[in-house]
C-alpha cells in the first residue's frame, strides 16, 4: 500500500511540477565541497562518532565517513554536519 501511495505522489508530483522531496519525504543532501553536509528529511541519528555518522531516512540509511566528523546543527528535520568527509553511502 505505501509503494502504491509512493508512486501515486510521484506521479502527482510529476504533473504539479512539485518537488519530489517534499511530495516523498525523501532526504535533500546538499554538500559543500567535502567539509559540510546539510541534511533535510532525516529521521533520527543513529550511529555518531568522529569518523561515521549514519542517519536514518524514510528510505534508508545515509552513512557519512571522514575525519573529525561534527553534527553541527541539529533541528526536527534537519541536520548540518562538518568536517573533512570522504565518503556519503546510501543503504536500505
Amino acid at each position: 500500500m505505501n509503494k502504491r501511495m509512493d508512486n501515486l505522489k510521484g506521479s502527482l508530483s510529476d504533473i504539479l511540477e512539485l518537488p519530489k522531496d517534499i511530495m516523498l519525504d525523501l532526504p535533500r543532501i546538499t554538500m559543500i565541497g567535502n567539509l559540510q553536509l546539510y541534511i533535510e528529511n532525516h529521521k533520527g541519528i543513529i550511529e555518531y562518532n568522529k569518523q561515521r555518522i549514519r542517519i536514518n531516512t524514510k528510505d534508508g540509511i545515509i552513512r557519512i565517513i571522514g575525519k573529525n566528523l561534527v553534527i553541527k546543527t541539529i533541528v526536527t528535520e534537519e541536520i548540518l554536519i562538518i568536517g573533512e568527509i570522504d565518503q556519503v553511502e546510501f543503504s536500505e
